[in-house]
């Protein structure tokens, strides 16, 4: 008697359509789900554009039609940022006594619905789509804590009401400066110091905390230590015609004098730096641009300072502690998350 052979029949293919169930499911992890990351890294980028457009507008002004919660910008930049040139704007959160921006954006595709994408492998599992969007945060202010990138500090009286003015040649020691200053005489400076704040190790410039005075005075009227990289770099860019500004502290009083002078610091500027002059060597990196066609700006023979203007600037800059707008042109804007 022969033992029947067709029992086993149609095994096989039930193994294979069981086995293609699971190459379906790894198929759609390793197409679907990556594509589902593309898509929101993308929207991601978009999201933290909106936001920082958001926040730069009211930070230079709140009543820009880009500082509101239908900022016309903010979909071009969303749409910028996709590859295929296609996304939405979720929604847009703006608090502006708190300074803060939040974008989220969603995916678009056509003939989907809002915020979602189509998969293809997944619709074997019976997944047609999935929702995607991506969130930033931003805050901006004018800084109250951080490092400042040069270590030189400004009197009130050089900065006040001079924020979007004229070129202006600020020595930083000279008894016949500043004559007009309420702090007295070159804005009260500190008598050996030169304006020189104490720097970080290593760094060129140095720490400042607006609500604690600076204690300590760099002195001697050489250039600072340590900057010959910042000062090389600046000739650089603006050797290049690109615009150099920095974010320096501003003092409205001081005591003491020396190294053991304090300042009381109450603000950040922002300098558009053009020139400078810091020691007596005619070269690179302490020298540039001394001279001008205004006379009244060169800092020649024994001058020290620097030439430039104080302006409005929105700093993209990181590692700073922001507080309200202060009125001396020093704005930061920053992701929060």
């Amino acid at each position: 008697m022969t033992a029947p052979t067709d029992r086993e029949r149609g095994g096989i293919a039930v193994i294979v359509a069981l086995l293609m169930v699971v190459l379906l499911g790894f198929a759609a992890i390793a197409v679907d789900v990556g594509m589902l990351y593309s898509e929101r890294a993308q929207l991601q980028n978009g999201s933290d554009s909106a936001a920082l457009m958001v926040a730069q507008k009211c930070a230079k002004n709140a009543a820009d039609e880009n500082c509101s919660t239908a900022a016309p910008l903010a979909a071009d930049l969303a749409n910028g940022n996709a590859l295929d040139g296609k996304s939405g704007v979720k929604s847009i959160s703006l608090d502006k006594s708190a300074r803060t921006v939040t974008v989220t954006t969603g995916a678009k595709e056509t003939g989907s619905a809002p915020n979602t994408v189509s998969l293809f492998f997944a619709r074997a599992l019976g997944i047609t789509s999935a929702e995607v969007n991506a969130s930033s945060s931003v805050r901006w202010g004018s800084p109250t804590e951080g490092t400042t990138p040069f270590p030189l500090a400004f009197s009130i009286c050089q900065v006040s009401g001079m924020v979007g003015g004229a070129t202006q040649l600020l020595q930083n020691h000279s008894a016949n400066a500043n004559t007009d200053c309420p702090l007295g005489p070159a804005g009260k400076t500190v008598q050996g110091g030169f304006g020189w704040i104490v720097q970080s190790t290593g760094q060129c410039g140095g720490f400042v905390n607006l609500a604690v005075n600076q204690s300590g005075s760099d002195t001697g009227n050489d250039g600072p230590s340590n900057c010959d990289a910042i000062l090389n770099k600046w000739a650089g860019e603006l050797a290049a015609g690109r615009a150099v500004t920095v974010l320096l502290p501003v003092y409205e009083d001081v005591t003491g004098t020396g190294s053991g002078a304090s300042y009381d610091l109450l603000a950040f500027a922002s300098f558009s730096v053009q020139g400078w002059a810091f020691s007596g060597a005619d070269k690179l990196p302490l020298v540039y641009n001394n001279k001008s066609s205004d006379k009244a700006l060169d800092c020649t023979s024994s001058c020290r300072g620097i030439i430039g203007t104080f302006v409005n600037y929105v700093s993209l800059s990181d590692g700073y502690k922001l507080g309200p707008v202060s009125p001396y042109g020093a704005t930061v804007v920053e992701l929060t998350s």
